[in-house]
């Protein structure tokens, strides 16, 4: 590969610049002195200064649909979205049958009818020469459109020679630059804005096929066309046609997923205001100040944290920060002469904060990722200041849930350079050489969503992140695990966990039971939910073992909170591509709410934020299966916004005091059995991968391909344009009669094998779940020396794209 590496000095420079090299080659606060004067004296060297304003929070996407779609039906004046990707048939209430107007497209529709002014903002892929655009930009998500790099070059028959002779001229076309720009990275902001006065944002695009309840169910029906997804089987395809699904219902689960996204109202949303004039005017200048004139017009621009106009151009004005800060003083002081407690809404006597005070909020800072290509803005990267600075002063406890976990503990690492794992790793010896209790959890995918068998050769992209991700944990001698244990901790899950989450359903045959109770059977895990043993079955007895599947439950979120007093949610992933500023554009807020709560650290009192402990709690809660499934249907306090009043929380139940404390040995026993126990029930009956079991290829084999039908196998190959669907439902079919032939099952489903006591034995293990927490495999494959090896989609020139 010694070609690829000389072709990648060369390219190197487009793909990130030696002046923005400052950014990962070190902690990021140590730069301050190259940013704009404007932002200097800004906590974390925001564009935005710190502010007030109050927050709600959302676990899943059903609740937060339902809570934007509530504020776009009442909009008056203006509607604000910025996304990745939107779907306009998304239905922001279930199930469709019942909820025709609330489609997005036509919630947007009735809104203009009524004089609402909207505007929106989607991330479009380059149409560069070649097809890379899918594969490159979507990069951070998914792929709808199906390419690869891999189909890409080999279509040039360019082999690595030529690559390295290639002029540089060639290499811009390849590797999407224009103008000194780089075009393969993504705007992956999501954001909607209501009538200059309410906030929704998170990680949620809106758009297919994250609209979940929890637990995150797999059969359901209320998914209509390619909004039934499973990311692990087929990736979106002609999404245009949305109503057309190639994946089978009656065979194939979706893949659940799971996010956390809130709402904001206060002074807070001007902020965002400025964020999203600032990119709508910017695209305006690029796109249409010299063409098209009158086709769209330029927003009034506003000053950060002021939500009233300031007529300000691209500037932020020079002494601005100064009267926030002053106006945040002003506001922490009125905080330490004393708030008043969020108000809880249980019937019981639970012990819980009084109501808050409508006057005051919560300490709220919106951060980004931002840069030339993406604002026409000095490069800013004060997303990962503050994810740096939240771990660094983190006294006690982190929790971090995200969709990737990709870092670096030192510059060895290339071409990893984010060094939230320094951070990491720096406070975990702190505590370690103090003798101190100090907690971090991780939550993330099993394996990243993109389809197909992972030993493929179309699953190198998937693999290489796989492998960018054990080497920033557990592998490849400077991970987080071997850094600790290099420096004398022998017990690193004292201090630091890594987990998934998966769970089972039940994919019913034509015949159903009178009525739609026992259509799913995810409440079975969680509480309140009945025994699975018990559960009825109205289909042909032989067909009931049949009917089990199992799937990762896709983890979405990006997710930080510290000690139970401060939460970082925005859009942004725990990787280069989101953290460095110069690639990807995101953004995210820090929440400190001062509103306090008795609580418990480490076995002592405790006093806790109400917004940052009652979000982590019911996480856990939900994780542990500590809270009763979700009803689409079933709407609450906490399915509408911010503006409706703050989120109701059960203090003090027993399902809270369960997971109060982070830091108690009974709450990490507690943790630790339920994702223990959940995996090995997974792993006998479901085989899934990742899995501990399987440390080499041969291995795999033994213990996945053999049984299985490989997910997407039995697709064809388009060529010259789209087969008929019907022609391509047949080949499919018949390629899985013939593996069926051979004696595997369906991906995803029960091995059979394992249990000769047949559906009764299944049920009797199944029976043992509880929530949907597992342990994350570190030992997957840790015995093949390379996952991912180099090649044409994989070299010094393409794996800055995977992190």
């Amino acid at each position: 590969m010694d070609l690829f590496r000389k072709a990648g000095a060369r390219i190197e420079s487009l793909l990130s610049g030696d002046d923005e090299r400052h950014s990962h080659t070190h902690l990021g606060h140590e730069c301050t002195h190259i940013h704009p004067d404007h932002h200097r004296d800004n906590r974390y060297t925001s564009f935005a200064p710190q502010t007030v304003g109050n927050a709600k929070w959302y676990v899943d996407g059903c609740s937060y649909f339902w809570a934007a779609s509530e504020a776009i039906e009442a909009a008056q004046k203006s509607i604000y979205i910025l996304d990745w990707w939107l779907s306009p048939e998304l239905y922001l209430r279930r199930p469709p049958s019942a909820n025709e107007r609330y489609r997005l497209d036509k919630l947007l529709h009735a809104a203009a009818d009524r004089g609402v002014k909207v505007h929106i903002i989607v991330y479009k892929e380059v149409q560069a020469a070649l097809a890379l655009n899918s594969a490159v930009f979507r990069h951070p998500d998914h792929t709808p459109t199906g390419y690869s790099l891999n189909k890409t070059f080999s279509g040039l028959n360019l082999g690595g020679s030529g690559i390295a002779k290639t002029s540089v001229d060639a290499l811009k076309a390849l590797y999407g630059t224009s103008d000194g720009m780089v075009l393969f990275w993504a705007h992956h902001e999501k954001l909607c804005l209501v009538d200059e006065k309410i906030v929704f944002m998170g990680g949620l695009d809106m758009c297919h096929p994250i609209a979940d309840a929890h637990p995150g169910n797999l059969e359901a029906v209320v998914f209509p066309g390619q909004d039934y997804n499973n990311a692990r089987i087929y990736d979106f395809h002609d999404v245009d046609k949305w109503e057309q699904n190639k994946l089978d219902r009656g065979q194939s689960s979706r893949m659940g997923w799971t996010d956390v996204t809130i709402s904001l109202n206060g002074p807070i949303v001007g902020s965002l205001i400025h964020h999203f004039k600032d990119r709508w005017n910017y695209l305006y200048d690029q796109k249409y100040g010299h063409k098209n004139a009158g086709k769209y017009a330029k927003l009034e621009a506003t000053v950060p944290g002021n939500p009233s106009p300031q007529g300000l151009d691209r500037g932020l004005g020079g002494d601005w920060s100064q009267s926030g800060q002053r106006l945040l003083g002003d506001m922490h002081s009125r905080f330490n002469r004393g708030l008043s407690h969020l108000t809880g809404h249980d019937d019981r006597t639970h012990q819980r904060p009084p109501s808050r005070h409508s006057g005051a909020g919560s300490s709220i800072q919106l951060v980004r990722s931002a840069t030339q290509w993406s604002s026409g803005l000095p490069t800013e990267h004060s997303i990962a200041n503050a994810y740096i600075d939240a771990i660094t002063n983190a006294k006690h406890f982190i929790y971090i849930e995200n969709q990737f976990f990709i870092t670096a503990t030192s510059d060895a690492q290339k071409p990893v350079c984010n060094k939230l794992g320094t951070a990491i790793v720096n406070r975990i010896l702190k505590a370690y050489h103090a003798n101190e209790e100090f907690l971090i959890i991780v939550i993330m995918p099993a394996v990243p969503g993109f389809p197909g068998d992972l030993k493929a050769d179309s699953a190198l992209g998937t693999r290489a992140i796989m492998e960018f991700q054990y080497f920033s944990i557990s592998r490849g001698g400077h991970s987080i695990l071997e850094t600790l244990r290099n420096n004398g901790i022998q017990d690193v899950s004292r201090y630091i966990a890594f987990y998934n989450l998966r769970n089972y359903d039940r994919i019913n045959g034509p015949s159903r039971g009178p009525d739609s109770t026992w259509d799913t059977v995810a409440s079975c895990y969680m509480a309140g939910g009945a025994d699975i043993r018990s559960v009825p079955w109205y289909g042909p007895p032989e067909a009931e073992i049949d009917s089990f599947v199992s799937e990762q439950l896709y983890i979405h979120s990006k997710l930080l909170i510290a000690d139970d007093k401060l939460v970082i949610c925005g859009s942004a992933n725990i990787n280069d591509r989101s953290q460095l500023g110069f690639h990807d554009s995101e953004i995210a807020v820090v929440i400190e709410d001062p509103t306090p709560v008795d609580s418990y650290m480490n076995g002592r009192p405790y006093q806790a934020s109400v917004f940052a402990a009652s979000l982590r709690r019911f996480i856990f809660r939900k994780h542990l299966g500590l809270i009763p499934d979700e009803k689409w249907d079933k709407p609450n306090v906490n399915w509408s916004g911010v503006d409706k009043g703050p989120n109701w929380y059960d203090w003090n139940s027993h399902a809270d005091q369960l997971v109060r404390d982070p830091l108690h040995p009974d709450f990490r026993n507690l943790w630790n059995t339920t994702a223990r126990v959940n995996t090995e029930v997974f792993s006998k009956v479901f085989h899934n991968v990742p899995n501990n079991h399987v440390r080499t290829w041969k291995a795999y084999d033994e213990f996945f391909s053999k049984h299985f039908v490989i997910p997407g196998a039995a697709e064809k190959p388009e060529k010259g344009g789209n087969n008929n669907q019907q022609q391509q439902q047949q080949q499919q079919q018949q390629a899985q009669q013939a593996q069926n032939a051979a004696g595997k099952i369906g991906y995803g489903h029960v091995v059979k094998s394992e249990f000769p006591g047949g559906v009764g034995e299944v049920k009797e293990w199944l029976s043992r779940v509880r929530g949907t927490l597992v342990e994350m495999p570190l030992d997957f494959l840790v015995d093949e020396p390379d996952i991912a090896k180099e090649g044409l989609e994989l070299n010094t020139l393409t794996a800055e794209l995977y992190t």
